[in-house]
């Protein structure tokens, strides 16, 4: 008996020892530790790091030629340096990347990257005792086993032109562009590198301020291009003119005269024909909206994805910016950008005060023989247009003034060309070019309540045109936003670039509108509001005719 009693504490004590280390084995496993246990782990989440990069070049006429590096941690980024303007050449930057987990005690990974003719050490005294390596087109890299999580360069990525930016955080457009001999016209690749771990980017949430107010900037038609660009149309007439940095100055400065809460970019940002990289375009208008720290969101107009990259990759890039409240949309729903954006109210509410409806109008008629022209919304949109202002409408309900609706599209409605002959407001300097075939997208906003659409696509057109409801009396306002950029066509008849302005004010629930010039003859007429109105009052469509 006793025996047996003895054999038994025995099987228990060995059982109780293994069951102890699988307890302690899962817990180190799946528990997160104290700090002092940690002490010898990274004090970041680790991700990839470079490890080396170079620059590949690569012939059309040798069909054995490759623009690759052999090995599984080397990755292309999939722009031609030469932007397909390398006669029978084209040349990629090739880099090597590595999880840093995966990583031996000694391995070198890349700490810093120069762009010169010179290695660094030899002309900046503080990289004397460094290491520096050459690689083609100017490159230095600075290899390093010593792993700082902000010194370690874990991305590198290429953009181009002299006005190149990066918005990203922690990411760094190099002074030089890579010396290569490339094309004069062409412009000349730039390397941008991260340092440090991916950041998140977090979603804005814009909200009325104060005073009860909102602040909408309408900024239609850019045109940005891959470099400077060129003007066209640019008045005053013989002066020199670099179309993108023109545009993105007026913008940056009616966003530092009138403040806007927020921006509504409605399509051709990206002026396909001039940007064969379009992320470099698309990296101009953010940088700067993420620099002035106002949020802001954007559709697609017929030229955005005539570039290198389609809607979708556009979208993808722009989703990801700071500032940035762009998105794809649902994928059941045709286009790319089929989305809505709420404005929150003042203070600390959670409550829509404003709904801003954001749609896809394609780029041209997918049945040139019967509807000659532009393509129109799909019945999947209006659809979901109005399933989804019909599931939020109990939600705006609880919003303690009027709620209100405003919708932003490309390509203008066939409503724009004035079936009810009312009176407008602005410029009607050219045709509208909407579809030809009408989908009846203005009776389902009429049905929401929405209570005014704006468009771009016709640059030199700026007006707003009510337009009736079924009981025959004003019910929506169309307008325009007017061309902004240098990049596209404008400027005939007199006209100059310019954005439209809606100001919200939810204490009377009132829409007022208006325009402002990006040149003019005097310094008055260039600080002018022009065709300032009043669209909304009390939540409805006044005309003030």
């Amino acid at each position: 008996m006793t025996r047996r009693i003895v054999r038994t504490g025995i099987q228990l004590s060995v059982f109780s020892v293994f069951l102890f280390i699988i307890i302690v084995f899962l817990d180190n496993r799946y528990r997160v530790l104290p700090n002092a246990i940690h002490s010898h782990l990274p004090a970041h989440h680790p991700g990839f790091v470079v490890t080396d990069l170079t620059v590949v070049t690569c012939s059309s006429l040798n069909p054995f030629s490759k623009c690759t590096v052999d090995g599984p941690d080397w990755h292309r980024i999939n722009k031609d340096l030469y932007l397909g303007k390398g006669y029978v050449s084209s040349a990629y930057l090739v880099v090597k990347r590595k999880p840093e987990d995966d990583l031996s005690a000694h391995e070198e990974v890349v700490t810093d990257l120069r762009i010169g003719r010179l290695q660094p050490s030899s002309v900046d005294p503080t990289a004397k005792d460094e290491r520096w390596e050459s690689r083609p087109a100017g490159i230095w890299v600075k290899l390093s086993t010593k792993r700082h999580a902000a010194d370690m360069v874990t991305g590198v990525d290429v953009l181009f032109g002299a006005d190149a930016v990066d918005p990203r955080s922690n990411w760094q457009v190099q002074d030089l562009s890579l010396f290569l001999d490339a094309d004069r016209d062409s412009a000349e690749p730039r390397l941008t590198v991260r340092r440090g771990p991916a950041l998140k980017v977090e979603k804005p949430v814009p909200r009325i301020r104060k005073d009860g107010k909102f602040k909408i900037m309408q900024a239609a038609d850019l045109h940005l291009a891959t470099g400077l660009g060129k003007c066209r149309h640019a008045l005053p007439e013989g002066q020199p003119c670099e179309a993108d940095p023109r545009t993105l100055d007026f913008i940056a400065r009616m966003i530092e005269e009138e403040k806007p809460d927020f921006v509504v970019l409605t399509g051709d940002q990206v002026n396909g024909d001039t940007a064969p990289d379009a992320q470099t375009a698309i990296f101009k208008y953010s940088e700067m909206f993420a620099r002035h720290r106002i949020p802001y969101a954007g559709i697609f107009g017929n030229h955005d994805d005539e570039g290198n990259l389609n809607r979708a990759e556009s979208m993808a890039v722009m989703d990801g910016l700071p500032f940035s409240m762009s998105t794809a949309g649902p994928e059941d729903v045709e286009g790319v950008g089929n989305y809505y954006v709420e404005i929150l109210g003042r203070g600390s509410t959670s409550h829509s005060a404003l709904t801003l409806y954001l749609l896809d109008t394609h780029s041209y008629s997918p049945d040139e023989n019967h509807y000659h022209g532009y393509d129109w919304l799909k019945p999947s949109q209006i659809d979901w247009f109005r399933t989804t202002a019909q599931s939020l409408r109990r939600k705006h309900k609880e919003y303690t003034h009027i709620h209100m609706d405003l919708a932003f599209i490309h390509i203008p409605l066939p409503e724009y060309r004035n079936p009810d002959g009312l009176s407008h407001v602005g410029n009607w300097t050219e045709p509208p070019t909407a579809p030809a075939y009408n989908s009846n997208f203005k009776d389902a906003l009429l049905d929401e309540n929405v209570l005014l659409v704006s468009c771009g696509h016709d640059h030199v057109n700026d007006y707003c045109l009510p337009s009736l409801g079924r009981d025959k009396k004003p019910a929506l306002w169309m307008c325009y936003g007017g061309g902004a950029g240098f990049g596209g066509y404008g400027g005939y008849y007199g006209y100059h670039r310019r954005v439209r302005f809606f100001e919200m004010d939810m204490n009377e629930a009132r829409i007022t509108t208006w325009k402002r010039l990006e040149w003019a003859e005097t310094e008055a007429a260039l600080k002018q509001r022009v065709d300032e109105q009043i669209v909304v009052d009390g939540g409805r469509v006044v005309t003030g005719m």
